[in-house]
């Protein structure tokens, strides 16, 4: 019978960004990316519809690549905090 012991891998801090961990999947469904971002489902597919959300079409299906939208929102940081005073 074979080992039921965990295999251990490195686990990120609890700082690390969820889109910035490596393991999990490359692309994330649109409600998916609007619970990260904090938005609702409906806001989260208007954003998308509108273009305001990176997007791919596979399919059927409409996804967020985690990659651009961790991009999305690094870009988006120093534009939110430039007019704070």
């Amino acid at each position: 019978m074979a080992s039921m012991e965990p295999t251990t891998s490195p686990n990120p801090s609890p700082s690390t960004p969820q889109l910035a961990r490596p393991e999990g999947p490359l692309t994330l469904s649109v409600p998916e990316a609007g619970a990260l971002l904090g938005i609702s489902r409906a806001l989260a597919y208007e954003l998308a519809r509108t273009g305001d959300l990176p997007t791919l079409r596979l399919g059927r299906r409409i996804v967020v690549p985690r990659a651009a939208l961790a991009a999305l929102i690094e870009t988006a940081i120093p534009s939110a905090t430039h007019g704070a005073a």
